[in-house]
């Protein structure tokens, strides 16, 4: 079983990537917190007695499923009230901890590179993390759990409520779709 510091430990080393997956998928980063926090929250109240190695698996799938509740709510409060405001946020894009950050820090830390070559580099990482929420939410979800969060396959599909199979298909998509988005940019894998 967890203990407290076991918790908040836990919890401390996933908040900053569960804010991101969120706001790749909500698009609004006040909206991406609330999420995190609510996951966060129903963890601790319903899940907190459980054992650490089990706190990874449930919290992605609650946070999966408070992002399905929040695209729900906005539904209903868009045919409600036609409050269109959401749709139009954009990520802002300066949360620490995100992974195109990291990468961009280890390959500027390699070597010297010409100013050129450095802006081309950022300007493909913001292409790419543009294309990313461009995809379509299952392949995103999939794309997210698999390379950013480091899970595997069994993980993710349990997460996401499918089939491993499903799982490896939206992972292949969203792969296919952004090497061929990226491909005319120079970019191959």
């Amino acid at each position: 079983m967890a203990t407290e510091k076991e918790l908040s430990d836990f919890l401390k080393s996933v908040e900053r990537r569960a804010f991101k997956r969120s706001a790749y998928h909500v698009r609004n980063d006040d909206a991406a917190l609330d999420i995190v926090q609510d996951s966060m929250m129903k963890l601790a109240q319903h899940y907190g007695d459980r054992p650490v190695a089990e706190l990874h698996h449930i919290f992605q799938r609650i946070l999966s499923h408070t992002i399905v509740d929040w695209f729900r709510r906005q539904k209903t409060q868009q045919g409600l009230f036609s409050n269109f405001s959401d749709l139009q946020a954009g990520v802002d894009g300066d949360g620490d901890g995100d992974p195109l950050e990291v990468l961009e820090d280890l390959l500027s830390s390699a070597g010297t590179e010409s100013a050129q070559d450095a802006l081309e580099r950022s300007q493909t990482l913001k292409k790419l993390e543009s294309l990313i929420m461009e995809l379509p939410d299952r392949q995103r979800e999939a794309f997210l759990m698999r390379y950013w969060e480091e899970m595997d396959v069994a993980e993710t599909a349990a997460a996401m409520g499918c089939s491993e199979g499903s799982v490896k298909t939206h992972c292949f998509r969203a792969v296919q779709a952004l090497s061929k988005a990226l491909r005319p940019k120079g970019v191959s894998s």
